[in-house]
């Protein structure tokens, strides 16, 4: 697909100040839509049929032409715009000029329960977005099922958490309920068993031998307090990651990907 790039938008043009919203909740929340950058998450976003509009610049264009020429098969309105503007949309230092307005992909935690899942990661709290994109990512790598965001979390539709999902957000079923003990309750009504991490806990993962065969919903907690205590109390199995070195702790994206990988590699065997 040729764009024309003699008369671009600019960061005045309309179109583009409305993407520019999105980059807010309040944003995302009144025009239903949201913000995608990046070649990653911008080429699922086309290919998954979310995407509604593409910005790119010129030099985006020639880099990105297969994600451009995808957009154009999928009757994506693509628009030339200026470097300038491409500032406007971004929210890292150097941007790749290439962006997507996105329908919302967030599911409901009924709808994804319906699909019996047997390997569910709930972010309970979690306000990193880097860490929350991480764990989306991980999910979709390692063939979970779904991610749930659980109380005040961060928004999973936000630009960095989408950014740092590369992609996976496109991929694998994300809810956001604010109830955490209305989520737990559906979790467990579905036939999950959850598991929460902690450093002194019942079950240590190197010995959780049968434990994990089961379907499973690992609660992963806040970066700085981690999970709070009525959750922790009411989980049916506190699980520690045994630490062989002198490290006082791991962080949260590292411990989801080690409790993941084992309930993985347990339930496919």
């Amino acid at each position: 697909m040729s764009l024309d790039f003699s008369q671009p938008f600019t960061e005045r043009t309309p179109r583009l100040v409305n993407a520019g919203k999105l980059k807010r909740a309040a944003g995302r929340r009144k025009a239903k839509a949201f913000l995608a950058e990046g070649e990653n998450s911008v080429e699922a976003a086309v290919a998954t049929g979310a995407a509604t509009d593409l910005f790119v610049t010129e030099a985006a264009a020639d880099r990105f032409a297969d994600v451009v020429t995808a957009a154009g098969y999928m009757d994506v309105f693509t628009h030339a715009i200026t470097d300038k503007a491409a500032q406007t949309l971004t929210d890292t230092v150097h941007t790749t000029g290439l962006f997507a307005v996105c329908k919302p992909v967030t599911w409901t935690l009924g709808s994804i329960l319906k699909g019996r899942p047997k390997l569910v990661a709930v972010c309970v709290e979690t306000n990193d977005p880097g860490n929350a994109g991480t764990i989306i990512r991980l999910v979709d790598a390692l063939g979970a099922d779904a991610v749930v965001f659980a109380g005040d979390t961060v928004d999973p539709e936000s630009p960095k958490v989408v950014r740092s999902s590369a992609g996976s957000l496109f991929h694998v079923p994300v809810a956001r309920e604010r109830d955490i003990k209305g989520a737990l309750g559906q979790l467990r009504a579905a036939g999950l068993s959850t598991f929460a991490t902690t450093m002194h806990g019942d079950v240590n993962l190197a010995d959780s031998g049968d434990v994990l065969d089961q379907p499973t919903a690992w609660l992963f907690g806040n970066e700085a307090h981690g999970l709070p205590e009525d959750v922790l109390e009411s989980a049916d199995y506190t699980v520690s990651i045994p630490i062989q070195g002198s490290a006082e702790s791991l962080n949260l994206s590292t411990a989801a990907s080690i409790c993941l990988w084992e309930s993985a590699k347990t339930l496919g065997d």
